[in-house]
């Protein structure tokens, strides 16, 4: 197996502290120490994540790195931008409940919130908003290399508009369940053989 990469996206108002950025780390940890796990504080603002993150997989796309298989896991938020980073760069991605042109979710995610883990107070006002659109991707490139984890119970996001916008991809559609996605412990190790070529 070559070296690996995962790199791993949290969703809006998140962090690598959540529950199941941890459960991927402790899992990679014992069972997969040789794969090289990456879980950046996604910036706040729309524009300065996407370009901390595009320089973050761009890093991993050169020199010393360029032999490397890399793959996404992107939760929520981090699902748009795992998209948008696999299309550009390939690579496959798991996408757990992901949000789909978040820019027309402004009723969510508009307003005053405050980041418990950074301790800082942010707005997503109409120019955050407008950053997303101008980063929505129109299709997927090589559909076969995502697969979704969607949980019908989500109370966030239409799991429907996933099913719509990535049509012919891999996806695991579960009933009930919620938006952080109930039982995703379950799909560990399934995720890392889905994202890189392990020998049996």
């Amino acid at each position: 197996m070559s070296a690996c990469v995962l790199i791993y996206l949290h969703g809006f108002n998140s962090s690598p502290q959540s529950a199941k950025a941890q459960q991927m780390r402790d899992f990679l940890s014992l069972n997969y120490p040789n794969i090289e796990l990456v879980m950046p504080q996604i910036a706040l603002i729309p524009d300065e994540a996407w370009q901390q993150l595009d320089q973050l997989v761009a890093h991993y796309r050169s020199g010393p790195y360029q032999q490397h298989q890399i793959g996404f896991v992107g939760s929520s938020l981090g699902g748009f931008f795992s998209t948008i980073l696999a299309n550009k760069y390939g690579g496959k991605a798991v996408l757990v409940n992901p949000a789909v042109r978040p820019h027309l979710i402004g009723d969510i995610i508009k307003g005053q919130h405050l980041h418990s883990e950074l301790n800082i107070r942010y707005e997503v006002g109409d120019l955050e908003l407008s950053q997303l659109a101008s980063l929505d991707w129109i299709s997927v490139n090589q559909v076969e290399n995502f697969w979704l984890l969607l949980q019908q119970g989500d109370e966030t996001l239409d799991y429907r508009l996933a099913v719509t916008a990535y049509d012919g991809a891999k996806m695991t559609i579960e009933p009930e369940g919620d938006h952080g996605f109930v039982g995703f412990s379950r799909f560990l190790n399934p995720i890392v053989e889905y994202l890189f070529d392990i020998p049996n």
